[in-house]
């Protein structure tokens, strides 16, 4: 019996003292941050919102009051960015890993995500002491959001889901029940309503909001405020989606939650084609739209708000690759990232708060069968093309026997190491189309026509 009682004395003394070290480990994460407790994180993704529709990037044909405001209280990022299509997007988001890793090379591979290989960022955050949640689009991605650590979630089907039509009636999920849109009901005020609920529920508990927002994803349609005779219904899309970002800021400050919740708006891709054109700064048309490989097609708009933490009216021009979400979150909240992930984001945690933190040299991009790395000055992809990126986001400027100069032959052997060491071609490849869009498009159209013969 004696020598039970010392085996006990022993082990509670062994897990007390590891408890411990965690403990002053995770203290000690977030005072070298200069944070006293968990900071409640919420990340709004708007979908197909690129830099030229949003007017603190200067656009000129949209208004975005409440983002701008966001961005002169916080810093304004120049050069995030992230896969141009969504799917791919988000599971570069989610899991800090690239495609050629996860699978998740264009829209219907995002399946190849499994729970076995990959983490998503709850899932880090639970053993933290988060509650999640998820409100909105989850898209191509996997299965669901419970399924990968979200506590609470309302989501609906597909993209760009905001009223009923004489053509379709909307469903959408919460917390695994089917629901169904009443004709009245507005999607994204749905959101609004289930994501307020949810803070209000958990405001004394830590907790991580991913908003994967409906706008302004097509088909757009009039929103609550829309006039009956408007001109450009998606420019109404785009100053509702804003309002609804000034509603959640009043929501945080009436909870006193605002002065400990860090708020992250970032664009999923760049804007879709059939508002390019007028998606214009200083007059100028961009380089690149969603789905494409251009500048524009991954270079969205990205803000970072904190009041009385995040330094207000800064403008970074650091690089900041979508792989990066997942790893500074994960060391804001104090969260253990699994060892047996390797992961190809890296935390831009400090220069939040201003701090002096080693920065990327380099971003990666993938979507489909392609791939390209760039640095602040040139852009290198797989087809060996380099371009000169001085005058991004307006131009990209092939690079030739004619105009090599010493500066884009060293440009050029920089990034070349960076793909040769990242070996993209050695991962998983793209088995679909190589557009990114979709797996292959001749097996969904045969699905479709067999899915029409069933139902005549």
């Amino acid at each position: 019996m004696k020598k039970v009682c010392i085996v006990f004395v022993a082990l509670f003394v062994f897990f007390s003292t590891d408890i411990n070290a965690q403990k002053r480990k995770a203290s000690y994460r977030n005072e070298s941050l200069g944070l006293t407790k968990k900071p409640n994180i919420i990340f709004i993704l708007a979908d197909d919102l690129g830099i030229g529709n949003v007017s603190c990037y200067g656009a000129d044909n949209y208004s975005t009051p409440n983002i701008d405001k966001l961005a002169k209280e916080g810093i304004l990022f120049n050069h995030m960015f992230t896969a141009p299509l969504c799917g791919p997007s988000r599971a570069l988001i989610m899991t800090g890993r690239y495609a050629f890793r996860t699978g998740a090379t264009n829209q219907d591979a995002t399946t190849l995500i499994k729970q076995e290989t990959e983490k998503m960022i709850p899932q880090l955050l639970t053993p933290a002491g988060y509650v999640s949640t998820c409100v909105g689009k989850w898209g191509q991605l996997p299965l669901g959001p419970g399924d990968f650590g979200f506590d609470d979630y309302l989501r609906f089907k597909a993209s760009g889901v905001y009223r009923n039509s004489p053509e379709k009636i909307n469903h959408y999920t919460v917390n695994g029940e089917d629901k169904v849109m009443a004709d009245a009901e507005y999607m994204p005020d749905l959101m609004h309503a289930h994501l307020v609920e949810f803070l209000s529920k958990n405001k004394n508990k830590p907790f991580f909001a991913y908003y994967p927002m409906s706008h302004v994803h097509g088909t757009i349609v009039s929103t609550p405020d829309s006039k009956p005779d408007s001109k450009d219904l998606y420019a109404d899309n785009v100053l509702y989606m804003d309002k609804l970002v000034g509603e959640l800021l009043s929501v945080l400050d009436s909870l006193h939650l605002r002065e400990n919740t860090l708020i992250f708006f970032m664009g999923d891709n760049g804007t879709a084609g059939q508002y390019y054109t007028n998606s214009t700064i200083k007059g100028k048309i961009l380089s690149g739209k969603k789905g494409e490989m251009k500048e524009c097609g991954g270079l969205v708009p990205m803000i970072a708000n904190w009041p009385g933490k995040v330094p207000a009216g800064v403008v970074s021009n650091q690089l900041i690759d979508a792989s990066d979400i997942l790893p500074t979150i994960a060391e804001l909240s104090g969260a253990q990232i699994p060892k047996n992930i390797t992961l190809d984001g890296k935390s831009f945690a400090f220069n939040l708060f201003g701090k002096k933190a080693q920065e990327r040299d380099w971003i990666f991009c993938e979507l489909g069968n392609k791939w390209y790395v760039r640095n602040q000055g040139w852009k290198l992809n797989n087809n060996n093309e380099l371009f000169d990126m001085s005058n991004a986001p307006f131009e990209e400027i092939l690079i030739t026997d004619q105009n090599k100069t010493p500066a884009s032959e060293e440009g050029y052997n920089k990034l070349k190491a960076v793909l040769d060491n990242l070996g993209p071609q050695n991962g998983i490849l793209d088995t679909g189309d190589g557009s990114g869009r979709h797996g292959n498009k001749k097996d969904k159209k045969a699905k479709s026509k067999e899915k029409e013969e069933d139902s005549n």
